[in-house]
């Protein structure tokens, strides 16, 4: 796979220059490539380069100084968390360890150019991290085998004063000499893009080009390749919403797959919460209808037990299973809550229904029949992606409420991402890739609807380049994402068109530098909608005009996709087609989004070259 590097510093240094909400969530810069001196022994693991205290018990807060002004993590909040001593947490489908430590002994690197041992392949190295003294950005590498190395960039906000949307975790309180400080906590993961063709040897700590600021690094780790493994389903976390409160009960969430294979395992993501979930058992089955499976459901395991405990902001891949899941399959995954739950991760706007049991009925994932599934829900809570085994790759859908589905009949599978499935399975010229559809409604690209901490009503997500990491670059196997959104923003008041197409440019951007295709859908009209006036879409006209001028050879994207011109009314261009309007003028109908599918070159939807 080629990696698109050349492209991506200098966009994102104009990025930083022009727009300073953006330059705290680049993640990736420019990767040079160099051979260095020969080492002869391999550099001491992480927890040997420890040098800071940085977590202290709230029984003597003034046992650890992370900031240099003696305040600290709480080993007591980091517990109720789930993120103890040694636990391992996954996050952006990387697996890492939270440092062995007693509260009061180094258990954080102070990055400066430390080599640190690590052995591999990946697709990209998460850092683990939080800055003290503002935000901290630098520089290090990712040294190979074969002498070869990449040079990456990486911005870490600070621990009191970062943004919540992008954070790994919040905990509610610090600690001081003086006893805790209310006020959150945050902490970061940070990933770069690496070369998964080659064997890693080490990894050169950032050095951090702010001499006030300094970058704590935690942990690290290289993130497996996923190329045995295709993504055939997924949905986007939207919100922490309240519910329940549900105990001892079980979910039984229906889907559909994409493309097929022999052996199947799924993801279950803890994104946004403040403390673990207890996961009883996971079954995987055909559907017949309804909650009824059409055979006994398969039981899933973690780590070999039946069960798990996700940490907050954690996820869980269960292990490999023995089970064909077809091409366009519906799918019924089945997971028992034994402990009480009164908030949760959600996908909302699933267009679907899923089902539910009474409480206190306990373990029925293992039931075939529909029966003990008295109620329903309209979301997707913690279960975020589907993978099978083999397969040819993924194309991700990164989009708002048209993406989502919203205007398609309900329970039928009609959004734009299901058809264009439908067409990849139905021809024999193009891999039959799978299709993850991690559309949000209400979702923006340039301002988050969700804050990204607590428990909210609002569940439009945070912004699009906020959910880059976890909804694009961490999906199964995504070679290739489209993206299609703006409507939103050019609809916000707050929002200039400038806005909306530097959020498209750092999408592109941090998307290409980690080997990735981006293709660029217009934005649709909405005229007629109640907010969509003249000025709206002279704004959308504005952003249309860049989307279509960057997608010509050497422009910012790999292809353009006409929506608009595909949607629109010739006679109104600013409307939608009246055969195409669902109704509301804002989203289009199952004929709008199958014509929107149907418009698709398959061809463009290859691998990088």
């Amino acid at each position: 796979m080629a990696l698109l590097w050349p492209v991506a510093l200098p966009l994102l240094l104009v990025l930083g220059a022009l727009t300073p909400l953006h330059l705290v969530t680049a993640q990736a810069g420019s990767l040079d490539r160099g051979v260095p001196a020969a080492r002869p022994t391999p550099p001491p693991p992480l927890a040997e380069h420890f040098d800071n205290a940085g977590i202290s018990d709230d029984t003597d807060t003034a046992a650890a100084d992370l900031d240099g002004a003696g305040r600290s993590l709480s080993a007591v909040a980091l517990k109720r968390a789930g993120w103890g001593p040694g636990q391992r947490l996954t996050l952006h489908r990387t697996q890492l360890t939270w440092p062995d430590t007693a509260p009061g002994e180094p258990d954080n690197a102070v990055a400066d150019g430390q080599e640190v041992g690590v052995s591999g392949r990946g697709d990209a190295l998460t850092l683990l991290a939080a800055a003290t003294g503002g935000t901290a950005t630098g520089s290090g590498r990712i040294i190979y085998t074969d002498g070869t190395w990449d040079r990456y960039t990486v911005t870490v906000p600070d621990w009191a004063t970062g943004p919540h949307p992008t954070k790994a975790i919040a905990l509610p309180y610090a600690n001081a000499p003086q006893g805790r400080i209310e006020r959150p906590a945050l902490l970061y993961a940070r990933t770069v893009p690496a070369d998964p063709a080659r064997e890693v040897a080490r990894v050169e700590l950032p050095r951090a080009a702010d001499d006030t600021a300094r970058m704590h690094v935690f942990a690290l780790g290289l993130r497996a390749p996923t190329s045995r493994w295709t993504g055939t389903w997924s949905t986007s976390t939207s919100g922490y919403a309240a519910l329940g409160p549900w105990e001892d009960q079980t979910l039984r969430l229906a889907v559909r797959s994409t493309t097929g294979g022999p052996a199947v395992r799924v993801r279950l993501d803890n994104t946004f919460a403040a403390e673990p979930v207890a996961i009883g058992r996971v079954t995987i089955a055909l559907r017949r209808s309804g909650a009824e499976a059409a055979h006994t459901p398969v039981p899933l395991t973690f780590d070999g037990a039946p069960g798990t405990r996700i940490p907050a902001g954690g996820q869980a891949f269960s292990d490999p299973a023995t089970f064909r899941v077809p091409g366009g399959g519906d799918l019924l995954v089945s997971i028992h809550l034994p402990e009480p739950v009164t908030a949760a991760p959600v996908h909302s706007a699933a267009t679907g229904t899923n089902y539910i049991t009474d409480p206190g009925a306990g373990d029925a994932t293992r039931a075939a029949g529909a029966g003990p599934f008295t109620g329903t829900i309209a979301t997707w809570p913690f279960l975020t992606g589907i993978d099978v085994l083999g397969g040819p790759g993924a194309v991700v859908a990164l989009g708002d409420s048209i993406t989502d589905g919203v205007g398609s009949t309900p329970d039928a599978n009609r959004r734009w991402p299901d058809v264009l499935s439908e067409r990849l399975r139905s021809q024999s010229s193009v891999p039959h890739y799978g299709v993850l559809n991690q559309g949000i409604s209400a979702n923006r690209i340039v301002t988050d609807r969700y804050s990204g901490d607590g428990v909210s009503t609002d569940t439009g997500g945070v912004s699009a380049p906020h959910r880059l990491d976890r909804d694009v670059l961490a999906q199964t196997s995504a070679h290739t994402v489209i993206v299609f959104e703006g409507v939103n923003d050019v609809r916000h008041t707050g929002t200039t068109p400038r806005q909306v197409t530097l959020g498209l440019a750092e999408i592109a951007t941090r998307t290409r530098a980690h080997g990735k295709r981006v293709l660029v859908a217009t934005v649709a009209p909405c005229g007629g909608f109640r907010d969509c006036t003249d000025d709206v879409d002279a704004k959308r006209r504005e952003v249309n005009a860049f989307i279509r001028a960057n997608g010509k050879r050497g422009g910012l994207f790999d292809g353009v996709l006409d929506f608009d011109a595909v949607l629109r009314d010739p006679e109104a261009p600013e409307r939608l087609r009246p055969a195409y309007d669902s109704g509301d003028h804002l989203h289009p109908g199952d004929a709008g989004l199958r014509a929107i599918a149907e418009s698709i070159d398959l061809d463009i939807l290859g691998t990088p070259a």
